[in-house]
């Protein structure tokens, strides 16, 4: 691992993408005519999100960690992220001022 990461660390951290993808898309596959404001506002913005590239992709921004993870967005989580796109677990595609973390 690099520096003082554990495994446990690092599987914590992928166990909260995974968790926070599924809140995401659990929200999308929903209707939106049969959501309250705040929800339909987050379906909006995640429609925004989607870009050509990551088309039929299950990825994640920050912003959606923030929501719906308790993760801190420190040097320790992107340095997990480095280790997980080393690993090939993650790939980051960027653009539009949004990096979307694409679960692999």
């Amino acid at each position: 691992m690099r520096g003082r990461l554990t495994l446990a660390q690092i599987n914590t951290t992928l166990q909260a993408l995974h968790a926070a993808a599924a809140s995401k898309y659990k929200i999308l596959h929903q209707n939106p005519k049969s959501m309250p404001t705040a929800v339909c506002s987050l379906y909006h913005r995640f429609q925004e999100e989607e870009t050509k590239e990551t088309k039929g992709e299950i990825f994640v921004v920050e912003a959606d960690l923030k929501e719906f993870t308790q993760l801190k967005m420190d040097k320790r989580f992107h340095t997990i992220l480095n280790v997980l796109r080393h690993c090939q677990r993650v790939r980051e595609v960027r653009g539009g001022r949004l990096v979307r973390y694409v679960l692999c």
